[in-house]
């Protein structure tokens, strides 16, 4: 994998997934307790021994850089790096990345310079574990120019997502970005019955893009020079098919774009079913993210059912089910949690830290609280005796130190939440 350079997308403005991307970029969105998104795509190019990465950001990326600065420092004593490219405006652009495709153009000027036969171009907000090593042998065997990461999906994920439909060689015959649901009935199943290229699954009848390219080197220089397209999927992809060898890499496990409340919540929650998908731990091929020296968490008379507890945190007398607990989290005494993901807090706090309108509402969670189906980032404050459950089923509301979005309670970074509120 010494040829191969590989190229993180650090996303949009990620309005999708506010309040939790109002002061973080999405891949710096923290996951499953410890990790942040970022740590994903990371980790896959750590395993594959990729180890020349760069991560392009442009939005609240501050954090992003932080995480990244401090978690991954490579030997000195060989070539790898992981290394933030920022947006930046220069004397032949003065335009912010405008797509994945444009950031890429407008990065080419810094990693051109280093030596390459491919490109592997990543998202940094999605959750799988996949070996990019694979990806390259078939790219090499298949003499293909441009080889894409597919996964079956089922016809409500294929409308937000590039479909493919292939002839019955398994040859991609046609790609088209985020069909609507008439235009997803008129193109039919992806493949071709005895095809041989994946099996057919009726649940999921479609393939779709996960957004993972790999590209020869001047492939890919020749389509961000010809292409005035700023997106890959919509643009750049479509134009590639007429005129290179494009191929299909199959993915078979979990994967998940977690860019949304409801995707993300979902992703966290499913962290804590036995029989979950997806582990950020295997043996063989853990995830990787920023070292602690934190104590073991301590839980003092607690019952837990099905969930996840990070380090460094601190429970008494209460009821966890179904949750996520994230890093230094405080839960006082007589605190029920239900299906509820808490990112944890990025530093303990300190009497002396407390400004006024937080001295009456330590950080953490409060005695006597009820969360049910509740998102706390981090260094949020929840008082004593808030019961925050939205049993009425509200879709969309803006609070005093909360919000709901797509039904689920949102308790923003550094949020407070006075002692018994009550969102029923």
């Amino acid at each position: 994998m010494r040829s191969v350079l590989a190229l993180i997308l650090g996303g949009g403005q990620g309005s999708r997934l506010h309040p939790l991307t109002e002061l973080r970029s999405k891949p710096a969105v923290p996951i499953g307790g410890k990790y942040r998104l970022i740590d994903v795509p990371i980790s896959n190019c750590l395993h594959a021994d990729l180890r020349r990465i760069f991560v392009l950001t442009q939005f609240n990326s501050a954090s992003l850089n932080r995480h990244v600065s401090s978690a991954y420092r490579m030997d000195h004593f060989s070539r790898g790096f992981v290394e933030i490219l920022a947006a930046e405006q220069t004397p032949t652009s003065t335009a912010w990345f405008q797509g994945t495709a444009d950031a890429v153009r407008k990065a080419q000027r810094h990693f051109i310079e280093h030596e390459a036969d491919y490109y592997l171009i990543l998202a940094g907000d999605h959750l799988y574990r996949m070996d990019y090593a694979e990806m390259l042998e078939a790219h090499l065997d298949r003499s293909a120019e441009v080889t894409i990461a597919v996964m079956p999906v089922d016809a409500a994920e294929a409308t937000g997502m590039g479909i493919f439909t292939f002839d019955r060689h398994g040859a991609i015959a046609s790609f088209e970005e985020k069909p609507n649901a008439e235009r997803l009935r008129q193109i039919g199943p992806s493949l071709a019955a005895g095809s041989g290229f994946m099996q057919p699954d009726e649940a999921r009848p479609y393939i779709a893009s996960m957004g993972i390219y790999l590209f020869s080197r001047e492939v890919m220089l020749e389509l961000l020079a010809q292409e005035a397209g700023h997106d890959f999927g919509r643009e750049l992809i479509p134009a590639a098919l007429a005129r290179y060898r494009v191929r299909a890499f199959p993915h078979r496990g979990y994967w998940a774009d977690v860019g949304t409340i409801p995707s993300f919540y979902d992703a966290n929650i499913m962290l804590t079913r036995p029989d979950a998908p997806f582990s950020f731990y295997d043996p063989s091929r853990p995830v990787y993210t920023h070292a602690r020296f934190l104590p073991p968490s301590k839980l003092v008379d607690c019952r837990l059912d099905n969930a996840l507890v990070a380090e460094g945190c601190y429970a008494e007398r209460a009821a966890i089910a179904d949750s996520v607990v994230g890093i230094r989290m405080s839960i006082g005494a007589g605190s029920e949690v239900r299906r509820s993901v808490l990112l944890g807090a990025d530093h303990y706090e300190q009497e002396p830290e407390r400004t006024p309108e937080r001295h009456a509402v330590p950080m953490g969670i409060g005695r006597d609280v009820v969360l049910d189906r509740v998102i706390v980032d981090k260094n949020a404050c929840i008082g004593d005796g808030a019961r925050l459950v939205n049993a009425a089923g509200l879709i969309h509301a803006d609070g005093d130190g909360w919000y709901i979005r797509d039904g689920i309670i949102i308790v923003p970074k550094g949020g407070v939440v006075a002692a018994g509120t009550t969102i029923e």
